[in-house]
């Protein structure tokens, strides 16, 4: 039984597993699991109606990720289960999936909690992929990389067609996820070491967590369908998903000066810019694609800052802080 082209309706199959990398991502994402309701966002309120504690610029960063992620977490979540879902045929592969949608769910569930916790208008919020032009960019180019696998009458049948495919998963498991995901956390990580923010803060690092599952999930994923299809894997193939990546970064990059152009304590957006150059490269290796920036980690500190499994006083955190997927790696 492959991963791709198999039976989607036989109930029998997922013993015994034939992918039990699948089965850890999931194993690793019921580990994780959090709801945005147990982070208090009291100071988040004090620091936002306050006119002595956030400046115009850093509103504005938060705002505008605020506004990038509320509706690219729907982009994410409708190409599962419309599209991944659909084609994916392996059953431990669609337990993760299905886990993998929860956890979508709760993350623009996350993004309600803050808008209703802070009193944003949520006019201005969710129509952000409208009104802000690096940020509609960033979801138009996802979706035009995407569009033909949603067509009720695509089929992974054939070495064209599996390309389509895998190309919907680099858009959304490796340009969306674990790129245009990137710069955004950055930032408001870089709000919440300044003691600035810190609830939502933290609901990113709990979201970066995520990200970084599914992204190690749609990798694996990506790489199976390649073993298993190598016809898939020409030159003009690799080369055209290297040039994706290319554009991905110079789209993330605008969207950093757009959301942060007068930087934060001493952290700019050209560094921002570097930190997507550095994490395309490692998006590029883990799929088996050359590097292109061999660009070194400006922020060394944000493996720290998403290591839920630091010490803490026992008091002063909660039980899902203890509880991690034992195999992710950070950035």
């Amino acid at each position: 039984m492959a991963i791709i082209n198999s039976s989607k309706t036989d109930p029998n199959k997922i013993l015994p597993m034939q992918y039990m990398w699948a089965r850890q991502h999931y194993k690793d994402g019921l580990s994780n699991n959090w709801t945005p309701e147990e982070v208090s966002m009291q100071k988040d309120v004090e620091q936002w109606k306050s006119d002595r504690v956030l400046n115009a610029d850093e509103r504005r960063l938060i705002l505008w990720n605020l506004g990038f992620f509320s509706t690219a977490e729907s982009l994410t979540a409708n190409n599962l289960v419309l599209a991944v879902y659909n084609h994916v045929t392996n059953p431990e592969a669609r337990q993760y999936l299905l886990r993998q949608a929860f956890e979508e769910a709760v993350h623009t569930d996350t993004f309600i909690y803050c808008c209703d916790t802070l009193g944003l208008d949520p006019d201005e919020i969710y129509n952000m992929y409208q009104t802000i032009p690096s940020i509609k960019e960033k979801d138009d180019f996802v979706v035009n990389i995407t569009q033909s696998v949603f067509d009720p009458l695509f089929t992974t049948k054939g070495t064209e067609n599996i390309q389509k495919f895998v190309r919907d998963l680099v858009g959304f498991y490796v340009i969306m996820e674990g790129i245009f995901f990137y710069a955004g956390f950055a930032m408001m990580l870089a709000m919440k070491r300044q003691n600035k923010m810190i609830g939502i803060g933290e609901q990113f690092e709990y979201i970066m967590r995520d990200e970084s599952l599914h992204l190690a999930f749609g990798c694996d994923l990506i790489d199976t369908i390649k073993v298993e299809n190598p016809d898939i894997w020409t030159s003009e193939f690799k080369d055209e998903l290297v040039d994706l990546i290319r554009q991905s970064v110079v789209l993330e990059q605008a969207y950093a000066h757009d959301a942060c152009p007068n930087g934060l304590l001493g952290i700019n957006a050209e560094q921002f810019s570097e930190y997507v150059e550095h994490i395309a490269d490692r998006r590029l290796d883990r799929i088996g694609l050359p590097r292109i920036y061999n660009r070194q980690n400006p922020f060394p500190w944000m493996s720290q800052s998403t290591d839920l499994a630091k010490e803490k006083n026992f008091f002063e955190t909660r039980v899902t802080e203890y509880r991690i997927g034992a195999s992710l790696t950070w950035d």
